[in-house]
């Protein structure tokens, strides 16, 4: 199942608060990408660790921070943050510039391609992007909540043939290494097994954890790229170069369109649909539009053109798309027929991505 990464490849690499917080850090996370560089894989770093940085710089503890000291903390240590690794790339001969991310830029159709484009041209020019969101300005309806999941985005924006996820765990264990020291590691699992479905967990520190990591690693996959999550001080030419370290999530066979990408990943849920199993299936298998008269609930406000979750009536998640009525309609129109509404589709099937 895990294969080697071409040489001239692009490789996301993403670096949690708890790795970066350690003794000797950041200079790990710099050597990490270094050698990708050096090894002919463009590189991009998307790193934690700014509120990790700047709250004992105020002298405040996490617990004690509410949202407004969280940001300022964000600020106080990004700027401490870029000014480190600026040092540390010089010190190794390359240039690293800062790009600060939040949601509404990918929910933004225009900013999605343009940061696609910054982000494809820094590395054209052999620039390291550092990749952050943007916690000093950011509330809590634009944010990621963790970048992990933005790791899974950058990725599928540069185009990437791995995401490497490092943080201060071998990789995935089928139970929780921590109560049971017997545990064995997960060397490679396919992204939907479902062994990856009773995974959770988080660390002390940062805000991503197992389940985040698990998340990022299913976004990748339907972008058709794989994961490894490993420790941050494992050898990361070796891991490209298909040396059974850490955790392999193998990808979805074949990756969706960017337009498919950016409504499943792109576009923040405005809220639910439920629907029957005969929607279901015709979603599944025939690759139809979706319905009002296979709708069951709503869930949200949401005008015509948000992107929604739809969903299976035992709640499983079936698929995201843009509505082609508001939220009120959708109600009114749900387990009717179209003629019935004037003939709308709920979710036009060029609009729709089906995740099962």
């Amino acid at each position: 199942m895990r294969q080697p990464i071409p040489r001239g490849a692009t490789v996301v690499v993403k670096i949690g608060s708890s790795s970066l917080t350690e003794a000797g850090g950041i200079d790990r996370a710099v050597a990490v990408v270094d050698a990708l560089w050096v090894g002919g894989y463009q590189t991009v770093l998307v790193s934690s660790g700014a509120v990790a940085r700047g709250l004992p710089a105020l002298g405040i503890d996490r617990a004690d921070a509410d949202l407004a000291t969280m940001q300022v903390a964000a600020a106080v240590g990004q700027t401490a943050l870029l000014d480190d690794y600026t040092e540390r790339f010089l010190g190794v001969g390359r240039l690293s510039g800062q790009v600060l991310l939040t949601k509404d830029v990918f929910a933004n159709r225009s900013q999605y391609l343009n940061g696609r484009t910054t982000l494809r041209r820094m590395l054209e020019l052999g620039v390291v992007p550092i990749v952050n969101e943007n916690d000093s300005v950011v509330t809590d309806e634009l944010r990621f909540g963790d970048n992990d999941r933005l790791a899974a985005i950058v990725s599928h924006l540069v185009g990437a043939s791995l995401l490497l996820m490092l943080t201060d765990t071998p990789g995935l264990f089928g139970e929780d290494p921590r109560i049971n020291d017997e545990a064995e590691l997960i060397t490679a699992v396919r992204h939907n097994d479902e062994i990856l479905d009773g995974l959770s967990g988080s660390g002390p520190i940062g805000s991503g954890g197992v389940a985040t990591k698990v998340a990022a690693a299913r976004m990748a996959a339907w972008s058709g790229i794989p994961s490894v999550i490993a420790s941050a001080d494992q050898d990361a030419m070796a891991i490209v170069g298909g040396a059974e370290i850490g955790t392999w999530i193998a990808p979805h066979p074949s990756g969706l369109s960017a337009r498919r990408l950016w409504i499943a990943f792109g576009q923040p849920s405005a809220g639910t649909l439920t629907i029957d199993q005969g929607a279901v299936d015709a979603l599944h298998r025939r690759q139809t539009s979706l319905l009002p008269v296979g709708v069951t609930s709503v869930s949200g406000e949401f005008p015509a053109g948000a992107a929604v979750e739809i969903r299976s009536n035992d709640g499983n998640l079936i698929g995201k798309g843009l509505v082609r009525l508001d939220a009120s309609q959708l109600r009114q129109g749900a387990g009717r027929h179209s003629e019935a509404i004037g003939g709308e589709v709920a979710v036009h099937r060029d609009d729709l991505v089906v995740l099962v």
